[in-house]
């Protein structure tokens, strides 16, 4: 993967991918494509994530081993997805962008999205979900340094994280169902699917204890050793 050498360029797509161009073409589907080009609209998320994570390094080798160390991390996501009830695919998205950068935890929450949905189910909901887990790690990683120094925070982020899950997804509930958004029918979906939520929360702090430390360990490692 050929990176991007100019820091003036790098700054623009860290900021303009994630924060403008991907929640507007989410929201462009929504608006003009409707259901019928949700493929359309989850592959152009695909290739903004990958140009995204070529915006976090300046050096061939750097890249290659990134992204290598990335492709397993996003593997072990995407078999998490099989684990019924508890799922540790936000844990380890958080994990990666903390450990590996912010575009490393985007592309890691976006493709896991992408790729297992080949099994549970392509359709509208996945431009939602690449969105949700990939601003997930995307925010872990710019929040890495004070994640990595105190528990309480990651789990306390944790904690958010499943809920910034719920309320995206919940666009997506309402939109189906309604044909458009509304703001009641959006807070009516927030607290009927309370359950939900309480169950993406609890998974992300059970997984959290669960994998921060040895993951977070190895990750480190990595990094240092192999210079990503």
């Amino acid at each position: 993967m050929r990176p991007i050498k100019n820091p003036r360029l790098r700054k623009l797509i860290r900021f303009a991918v994630p924060w403008v161009l991907m929640p507007g073409l989410v929201a462009l589907g929504i608006a003009v494509f409707h259901e019928k080009r949700y493929a359309f609209i989850s592959l152009c998320l695909a290739v903004l994530s990958v140009v995204l994570f070529a915006s976090g390094f300046d050096k061939k080798k750097t890249g290659t081993r990134r992204l290598v160390i990335v492709s397993v991390l996003t593997a072990l996501s995407i078999v998490g997805r099989f684990i019924p009830f508890f799922k540790p695919v936000t844990a380890l998205t958080v994990l990666t962008g903390m450990y590996l950068g912010a575009e490393s935890g985007f592309l890691t929450g976006s493709l896991t999205a992408a790729l297992s949905n080949f099994y549970f189910g392509q359709g509208p909901w996945t431009p939602f979900q690449m969105l949700s887990w990939g601003m997930i790690g995307f925010v872990a990683g710019l929040l890495a340094s004070p994640l990595k120094k105190s528990r309480i925070l990651l789990l306390v982020y944790g904690v958010f994280a499943g809920v910034l899950y719920s309320f995206i997804m919940d666009i997506w509930t309402v939109v189906w169902y309604n044909g458009s958004f509304h703001l009641s029918l959006y807070l009516t979906a927030l607290v009927s699917a309370v359950p939900y939520t309480v169950s993406y929360v609890l998974s992300n702090v059970f997984f959290l204890l669960l994998f921060a430390r040895p993951f977070g360990e190895k990750l480190e490692r990595m990094r240092v050793k192999y210079g990503v």
